[in-house]
């Protein structure tokens, strides 16, 4: 009688090649579709269900945020520089592309950890956490875009070809967001400062990038925008939306290309350990 020997060994996606791989994650994303929605829908009423203001906090705070800038400009503290539109209009464009990338980044990152008992217990997925947790993003992206929109009809902006483009120039920042944020819930899974210094990060940026105020065009800070991917992947779509002209493009190509890289490289990562997830959170 012949005896078979059967050799077991882990999952290596890669042994598949890496276009039946990329295949299998967008299948995986795909069929959780309905998984990621009551996820999001969970997360977004846990957040503003025991408010007394609710949705509303979402322009109450980019408001306080504009108004401090105004008034410290006015006292000449803080040099918001010349914009191609009115100040309001432009940090409101501004903060609004922003909050795909700054509250969609922070959100990613927490994914993980906060659904421990979920991920423990469950065999889905993670995928679909961490694109859930990045879609909290949209809310405050459409209340400031809707904003936007009101601002430029009230200062007769005209739309132009890059106008319609707008939601296709977001595309890039959305995966460059959504890259950096599956590889850094991965590593707030194993070491929860991530999330913290995420968010202080976060908000250093949100100041080191030209949103509030007009890019400079002297001195040395000059270098630090030129070599920022981010300055590119908001400004361009920004100014497509409110002066329908924007500039840049080699910069925001460039970007692009970037941004398409973190996102392959970052989502193969976490596809390749997403079966050991369980046992590091």
């Amino acid at each position: 009688m012949k005896r078979y020997l059967n050799t077991y060994e882990p999952d290596n996606c890669l042994k598949q090649g890496y276009f039946p791989m990329f295949k299998q994650i967008a299948r995986e994303i795909i069929d959780s579709k309905w998984l990621i929605y009551q996820l999001f829908k969970r997360d977004f009423s846990a957040a503003y269900r025991q408010s007394i203001f609710g949705i509303l906090w979402i322009i109450v705070i980019p408001v306080i945020g504009i108004a401090g800038v105004f008034l410290l400009n006015r006292s000449n503290i803080v040099n918001i520089g010349e914009t191609p539109v009115s100040f309001l209009l432009y940090a409101a464009s501004g903060l609004a592309v922003w909050q795909i990338f700054g509250i969609g980044l922070v959100s990613a990152t927490s994914s993980l950890a906060k659904a421990g008992p979920m991920i423990v217990k469950v065999n889905f997925s993670k995928k679909s956490l961490v694109i859930s947790a990045f879609s909290q993003c949209l809310a405050p992206f459409l209340v400031l875009f809707t904003v936007t929109l009101i601002l430029c009809l009230v200062e007769g902006v005209k739309a132009t070809f890059f106008t319609l483009l707008f939601p296709v120039l977001l595309l890039p920042l959305i995966l460059f967001t959504l890259g950096l944020g599956f590889m850094l819930a991965l590593l707030n899974g194993i070491i929860r400062d991530i999330a913290s210094a995420v968010s202080v990060l976060a908000t250093f940026l949100l100041l080191f990038t030209p949103i509030l105020y007009a890019a400079p065009k002297t001195g040395g800070y000059i270098y630090a925008v030129r070599y920022n991917p981010l300055y590119y992947l908001i400004s361009v779509p920004r100014d497509a939306l409110i002066t329908g002209a924007p500039g840049h493009l080699y910069g925001y190509f460039i970007s692009a290309l970037l941004s398409l890289l973190i996102f392959c490289v970052c989502i193969t990562v976490f596809h390749i350990t997403e079966t050991r997830i369980a046992e590091r959170i």
